[in-house]
């Protein structure tokens, strides 16, 4: 029996049979994690849920910010833009199940070793107050009025944590730290304007995995959403978004006391390829900030 991480699919879905293939998948023993974004911009959004959902207790899928983002394209049909890859999916036979099973997914996966998320995490957090975060949003899109929650997702702010923020805006808040947080200050304080790779942002910026005295250190974080980082081992942490869309690759990491991991080459969906790094370590936030 073995527990695989899979990093962003995003409807790349031919890769993914390929990276199973190289694990020797079998889920009639073998257990897979993916950590978000399924769906949008590769060419097989609608094959990929099917199969996923299909797995049944086989998978456990965390929600990525374009996981989010079909949700609220199934309720809010003025959200969805030209350049997505959402249709198939929203003019599928089985649109609603895959919606209803979709919005059931969490977005953060605990099994007592390693933790699953698609982005981040503030700093502040620590396991119990992740955990309680999580369970805020799950509620939330698992009530019949998730539309109403959806309507009002989109926005970057606010953009630091605090005990106060009530509602609508501390939802949005947990999601934007669960599905888009890269760079932060040292305060915790969500950055969205950087993306790119560590070195490339303004002075003051850090990854969040960075942050000193972050209060989920001690905590194995597995994660995507970062490309640009490429893979990456360090702070506790393991990054799997490898650029499987963009031409790079489809990483998986076997779950252990040792990780191991696995990637397949793919072609890309998006234009132009882009280059990934593919060290397992960082410079120091001080060294990358410089």
């Amino acid at each position: 029996m073995a527990t695989y991480a899979i990093g962003d699919v995003q409807g790349c879905f031919d890769d993914l049979l390929r990276l199973l293939d190289r694990l020797n998948f079998d889920e009639r023993r073998d257990t897979l994690w993916f950590a978000g974004d399924l769906v949008n911009r590769g060419p097989k959004s609608l094959d990929t849920l099917r199969f996923v959902k299909n797995l049944g207790e086989t998978a456990v899928a965390v929600l990525g910010n374009h996981d989010m983002h079909l949700l609220a394209a199934s309720c809010v049909p003025k959200s969805a833009q030209k350049k997505d890859a959402l249709s198939q999916v929203l003019e599928a036979p089985d649109c609603g199940e895959l919606i209803d099973w979709l919005r059931f997914r969490p977005l953060f996966h605990y099994n007592g070793d390693f933790c699953l998320l698609h982005a981040g995490l503030p700093p502040q957090w620590d396991l119990k107050k992740t955990q309680k975060m999580a369970s805020l949003v799950e509620k939330t899109l698992r009530s019949p009025n998730y539309p109403l929650f959806l309507k009002q997702m989109y926005g970057n702010k606010p953009n630091s944590w605090s005990a106060d923020l009530k509602g609508v805006a501390r939802l949005r808040f947990i999601v934007n730290c669960f599905t888009r947080m890269r760079y932060c200050d040292s305060t915790g304080k969500l950055d969205f304007a950087n993306s790119g790779p560590v070195g490339s942002q303004p002075k003051g910026l850090i990854p969040w995995f960075e942050v000193p005295h972050r209060k989920s250190a001690d905590l194995r974080i597995i994660f995507g959403h970062w490309s640009t980082l490429g893979y990456y081992e360090g702070a506790n942490c393991y990054a799997i978004d490898t650029g499987c869309l963009w031409g790079g690759k489809l990483t998986a990491i076997k779950l252990g006391e040792t990780v191991e991991h696995f990637s397949v080459e793919c072609q890309g969906a998006k234009k132009p390829n882009k280059t990934y790094p593919t060290a397992k370590s960082l410079p120091s936030h001080a060294e990358a900030a410089s």
